[in-house]
């Protein structure tokens, strides 16, 4: 089994996620589409917490390049010892990855969150302020519970649907790392890697 190959494709799955992650988070500030809204007053606290760009968006960048690079490493670090080199790669890759679970794990956390709390908003009980008017989640169940939110228009599906998409591509990309930690672990305690053969025919 080649760890450095299955890295590498966890890698590429990891791009699209890391781009459609940041998207969702950025059309987070502007409520169907509109400007004029993206103050801390008027959108929910969980959309400032910037966990789709930063978690799964930006810190992701680090375990996807070391990833999709581990396929092109000759393994033949330490000085030329094969074995040393393929346990310092996978390794390093085992670092990287956990880095990615933690940013991953934080934008989950965050979209879960963001999604019980749901979003601020003016409502038909008469508020002149943007408030929280569902707090445990259970306007998540009853749609109807949607109309009382009048101002920013359509606020609720819009947050309700850019968080869910957050948090299922964040729990993707937290498995995905997840099993680099693994993949990572048994390469370095193993040694093996079929794309050394620059140090097997030296």
């Amino acid at each position: 089994m080649c760890y450095n190959k299955c890295a590498r494709c966890l890698g590429i799955t990891l791009i699209p996620l890391s781009l459609l992650c940041i998207i969702a988070n950025t059309l987070l500030f502007f409520p169907n589409g509109e400007t004029g809204y993206n103050t801390p007053e008027i959108l929910a606290d969980s959309v400032w917490c910037f966990s789709g760009i930063f978690g799964s968006g930006l810190l992701m960048v680090f375990p996807i390049l070391v990833f999709m690079g581990m396929e092109n490493n000759d393994c033949c670090g330490c000085c030329g010892n094969e074995d040393c080199g393929k346990r310092f790669a996978n390794f390093s890759s085992v670092i990287f990855a956990v880095i990615g679970v933690v940013g991953a794990a934080y934008c989950f956390v965050v979209s879960a969150v963001g999604l019980n709390t749901g979003p601020k908003c003016i409502t038909t009980k008469g508020n002149s302020s943007y408030i929280y008017p569902f707090e445990n989640g259970d306007y998540l169940g009853n749609h109807t519970m949607w109309d009382e939110c009048i101002e920013p228009p359509n606020i609720v599906p819009w947050h309700v649907t850019l968080f869910a998409l957050l948090l299922v591509m964040s729990g993707v990309q937290l498995v995905l790392c997840a099993i680099q930690v693994i993949n990572g672990l048994i390469g370095f305690i193993c040694g093996e890697c079929s794309c050394c053969s620059c140090c097997s025919s030296a």
